[in-house]
């Protein structure tokens, strides 16, 4: 009882702070509209998203159904989509106790799906005991009370939208927040030949370097704030769970990758968080990577665990920069 006690109040930590919670209200930029489709695949909402007329088909969400029907997902379909031309697919994974409609509206990716045309999908973990969503990534985080094969979820989703779309598998990306962004370095590590970048932010990988076995490099990009209280910058442990710090998570992914160990700091600074003033995020680089693959260190001084990225009228630099970053480096 005394565990399930202190769970109790670490989640609740992790919910507050951690999970990737984010204001659940925004700017109204949609007007739905129902169009009919094919039975097998459910009523289609059309969602124009910006002021330019629609070059070919509106942009269309359309519900669809891994092998497993009792987690259903959407996938958003820009208007730029031509069947005869393969497409990138990005998926975003939510933080804990979050879901992937409150992450799409921290980051905001729905409407640069349809600027710079990219499949797109935000699904939701599994609810816990505890009516938490959640992703079974490392043993750290966050699947606390059960054993879900989230690997092999996901995987669905590549899947069943490569077989509904033309899906460019050169360009299969994750973007993650937390216990996504941990879930993100898991598909990484697990099914390297399926994922070509990921971005991850205030999340880790495995503790154990060697639980880590890609197939092939992966391009890397971790963010993370250095006052973050709930995944510490210098790492840490839930339970018998711990998790590496962000510049251990990088330098791991260096040495898989075969990059050289030792990261370099550029000149290059970004303007992250809209609460700490001026560009106050450095960026380290690992160099002697294999042609076309990347692993990047985003420190953010003075950051905390939900970054205030969020800006009138436009997505968050932090949302572009890390597209700029995955559509850089497909799978060579």
């Amino acid at each position: 009882m005394r565990r399930v006690l202190v769970l109790l109040v670490v989640l609740a930590s992790c919910s507050s702070g951690g999970g990737g919670a984010a204001p659940t209200t925004g700017p109204d930029t949609s007007t739905a509209v129902t169009t009919s489709v094919p039975p097998t695949s459910g009523s289609v909402t059309t969602e124009p998203l910006t002021t330019e007329p629609a070059t070919t088909s509106p942009p269309t969400i359309r519900p669809t159904t891994t092998p497993d029907p009792s987690r259903p997902f959407d996938v958003f379909v820009p208007s730029s989509y031509d069947a005869a031309t393969p497409m990138p697919l990005v998926i975003l994974l939510h933080g804990y106790s979050a879901d992937g409609a409150i992450q799409e509206t921290y980051f905001q990716l729905q409407p640069l799906a349809e600027e710079r045309g990219f499949l797109y999908v935000h699904p939701d973990g599994t609810v816990n005991p505890l009516g938490k969503h959640f992703w079974n990534a490392t043993p750290a985080c966050c699947d606390f009370l059960g054993d879900v094969d989230d690997v092999g979820y996901i995987t669905g989703i590549i899947d069943q939208v490569s077989a509904t779309y033309n899906v460019d598998a050169k360009r299969v990306f994750l973007l993650g927040h937390s216990n996504g962004g941990f879930m993100s370095h898991r598909m990484a590590c697990d099914v390297a030949d399926r994922v070509a970048a990921i971005a991850s932010l205030a999340g880790a990988t495995f503790d154990d370097p060697s639980d880590c076995r890609p197939t092939e490099p992966v391009s890397v990009l971790e963010v993370h704030g250095t006052d973050d209280g709930t995944i510490s910058y210098n790492g840490g442990q839930f339970f018998d769970g711990r998790y590496p710090s962000a510049p251990n998570t990088v330098a791991t992914w260096a040495t898989l990758n075969g990059c050289d160990t030792t990261p370099t700091v550029t000149d290059r600074t970004l303007d992250i968080d809209r609460q700490i003033d001026g560009e106050e995020t450095s960026v380290g680089v690992f160099t002697g990577c294999p042609t076309g693959i990347a692993v990047e260190l985003w420190t953010i001084d003075g950051g905390s665990h939900i970054p205030a990225i969020t800006q009138a009228g436009a997505p968050p630099n932090l949302s572009i920069d890390m597209l700029d970053f995955l559509f850089a480096h497909p799978k060579p």
